[in-house]
């Protein structure tokens, strides 16, 4: 299945691989479509800002919630996220031929069926090939909307790259 997911190990890193293997195929005259996560620090806070760019060089969002220093419950703004969604399924409709769908992270959100999970089904349906993070709080959820068919990567950017490139270079 055209269908991947990297595990999250530690804060950030995972948004990370994802951006970079993003510019990377942008640069290279891919097409792709979805968000990816940039944390912005913010002087003062212990919380970073959780920025997510719609891909190829759409709109940014900040899907955080300044909850305060002390906060321990979740972040998420979630009508921001959906403002996300919104924005990336507009690029989409615009866009018919999109090489690769990258989302930051298969969350709670997803998990609980919104977010960006229709937009994922939708893709997947148009045999599009999708990537994205799953923490492991989302996992079952996950394998539960994937059949446990999607691949796991490895959180290294090469082989990242490499995946993404299989699919996309079939489709040339």
């Amino acid at each position: 299945m055209k269908f991947a997911f990297i595990p999250v190990q530690e804060r950030g890193q995972v948004d990370r691989l994802l951006e970079n293997v993003a510019r990377r195929l942008i640069a290279e005259g891919a097409n792709l479509a979805g968000v990816v996560q940039v944390n912005a620090e913010r002087e003062g806070a212990r919380h970073c800002d959780m920025l997510v760019q719609v891909l190829p060089n759409g709109a940014q969002f900040d899907i955080s919630q300044k909850l305060g220093n002390e906060s321990r419950g979740c972040r998420l703004d979630v009508a921001a996220l959906e403002e996300a969604v919104a924005a990336v399924g507009v690029s989409l409709e615009n866009r018919p031929d999109i090489d690769l769908l990258v989302i930051n992270k298969f969350g709670k959100h997803e998990a609980q069926g919104r977010g960006f999970r229709d937009l994922i089904a939708q893709m997947l349906m148009r045999d599009v090939p999708v990537l994205l993070g799953v923490n492991p709080l989302n996992r079952a959820a996950f394998d539960a909307f994937s059949g446990g068919e999607a691949t796991e990567l490895a959180a290294d950017e090469d082989s990242i790259y490499f995946w993404c490139n299989e699919y996309r270079l079939q489709a040339v």
